[in-house]
This record gives C-alpha cells, structure tokens and sequence, in this order.
C-alpha cells in the first residue's frame, strides 16, 4: 500500500535548517502564515501552487519535499514500483478536505530537475468549490482514463480518455474530475527555477 510523502515535515524542516521565519515565508509567497502553519502540520495539503510558492520563498525545488534521494543519471520507474511507492494525497482546496487526488511522483530520485511527472488519481467531487492556482511554469496533463475538467482562466476544457492539455500556469487553473467520474493522468510540470 502507497504511504503518504509527509510533505508538511519537510518544508517545516528545510525552514527551520535556513533559520527562516513562517512570516518570512508568508512574506515572500504571498500565503498566509495559518496557511503555511497548516501544511507544515500536515492538516491541509493545497494543490502544487502554494507548494512551489513556499518552495521558491525557501530557494529550493518543488522536489525537495518529495526527494528519496538524489540520482544524476535516468531514472526509470517501473508501475508496479509506482503503485507502492510513496504517493501525495492533495485535498486542493475541495471544501470538505476529502482528499480527492492523490499523486504519484514519478522522478522522486532524479536531482536537479526542473520536470515534475506525476501519475495522478482522481476520485469524483461532490462539491464544486475550487480555489484557482497560478504559479510559474507550464503544464501537460494526458488523460489515461476516465474524465477530466480543466479551469484555465474564464474557460473550462473537458478532456477525455487520450485527450491532452498543455498551458502556461501563471493563468488561474484547477485540475479535477468530470462531475461524478474518476479519472487517471498523467501531468507534467515545469517550474523554471
């Protein structure tokens, strides 16, 4: 079974070996420190946005917080390995904080990158109540199966079984399913760093 990447404990202590305040944190991501209070305690898991803000307010990679450890060479993941691996569980800003997609990382030992692969599950929504992320960077997103939803600004795509997407992130997004259906994807991001 996939165990969950404690993200919150890591950022809290690559933080803490910086000597870096919360509200230094808060200052230069443009998050509120409860917000970085709740991630770093693991009560709330946002979707990548805040992540790769508190990473650049941090000065390092969104992949340190998912690091196993480094590799300079290929990295190949195999899916059996994928499924039992450790997996990141995001409720993205769903009201009930039902933990509605859960991600697995596909480079986690690959150093210095700047792509983050994700193979990511999708449960459905039963409420419909999104918080939009912009960050940095751009976005692939390959429907394996099911349906997918994409708010991208004032437009909403609806992407099927071998559809794809690829946009720029620092337009507001939302990722999630079709109402009512799973799905699988995979999403690529890059983070200019």
């Amino acid at each position: 079974m996939a165990h969950n990447t404690i993200v919150g404990l890591k950022i809290k202590s690559i933080r803490e070996s910086k000597n870096i305040t919360i509200e230094e944190v808060s200052e230069r991501s443009g998050l509120s420190t409860d917000q970085i209070s709740s991630i770093e305690n693991d009560q709330s898991l946002p979707s990548l946005g805040p992540l790769i803000k508190i990473a650049r307010a941090l000065g390092v990679r969104l992949g340190t917080f998912m690091d196993d450890n480094d590799a300079l060479g290929p990295v190949v993941c195999r899916a059996a390995e994928r499924e039992k691996k450790s997996s990141i569980s995001f409720s993205n800003g769903a009201t009930d904080a039902r933990k509605h997609m859960e991600y697995h990382p596909l480079a986690q030992q690959k150093a210095g990158r700047h792509m983050e692969p994700f193979v990511i599950d999708i449960n459905p929504e039963e409420t419909a109540n999104f918080q939009l992320s912009a960050h940095e960077g751009e976005e692939f997103i390959y429907v394996m199966s099911g349906e997918v939803e994409i708010v991208y600004g004032k437009d909403t795509y609806h992407l099927k079984e071998g559809d794809s997407i690829f946009y720029d992130s620092i337009v507001q997004h939302h990722v999630h399913g079709a109402p009512g259906k799973s799905a699988k994807i995979l999403a690529v991001v890059y983070i200019p760093f």
